[in-house]
């Protein structure tokens, strides 16, 4: 079976539960809105429509296979009492992730020192793009950004530029409460695709 029956079979799937769950009373809890009989859902700041007929982008078309997944399951991941936990926990923290956090650090956090080491200004601006904020918290880096891949699963960007004696280093930081909502996969398709965004 190739990788791409293998998506279609597991999204369908998905897709099928959706169809199953009451949207109503789930967008209130998720952060996003009912139109019609289509959940919309903010996703790094652009709206998705989501159905059992599927899911489309701002523009009608169907996204990548990892926005996907990852609205599938927030979705589906909807916990009945929301949580309120909001302590920030780097990935490794989480409850197995152990075998997805070398590829976390290799498809998020690094990639990112690369694209934006000496370019400070430059990443401070693409995650305004992406909505990202200053938090005010009082951290000692250089810049801090609060961004919201979903509504109730916000991440920390903590990123020190090169010096003279240092290389840069970025870290990316989810809430406590972001296991209620993601598996850890799913998680770490969020870190790489903050990582896409914010390069393009």
């Amino acid at each position: 079976m190739t990788k791409s029956s293998v998506f279609i079979e597991t999204y369908q799937n998905y897709l099928d539960q959706i169809g199953k769950i009451d949207l109503d009373s789930r967008a209130e809890k998720l952060g996003g809105r009912i139109e019609k009989d289509e959940m919309v859902l903010s996703f790094f700041g652009r709206p998705y429509r989501i159905s059992s007929r599927g899911i489309t982008d701002p523009s009608g078309k169907e996204p990548s296979m990892g926005i996907s997944v990852v609205l599938c399951k927030y979705l589906l991941l909807c916990p009945d009492i929301p949580s309120l936990d909001k302590e920030w926990f780097s990935y490794r923290d989480f409850k197995d992730t152990a075998p997805l956090v070398h590829s976390f650090v290799n498809h998020t956090e690094q990639p990112i020192v690369r694209n934006f080491s000496n370019r400070l200004e430059n990443l401070a601006a693409a995650c305004a793009k992406l909505g990202g904020r200053d938090p005010g918290l009082d951290l000692n880096y250089q810049l801090i950004m609060k961004l919201y891949p979903l509504p109730k699963v916000p991440v920390l960007l903590l990123f020190d530029d090169v010096d003279e004696e240092f290389p840069a280093q970025c870290k990316v930081l989810f809430e406590r409460r972001a296991e209620h909502y993601l598996d850890p996969e799913c998680l770490a398709i969020v870190g790489r695709l903050l990582n896409d965004f914010l390069k393009n």
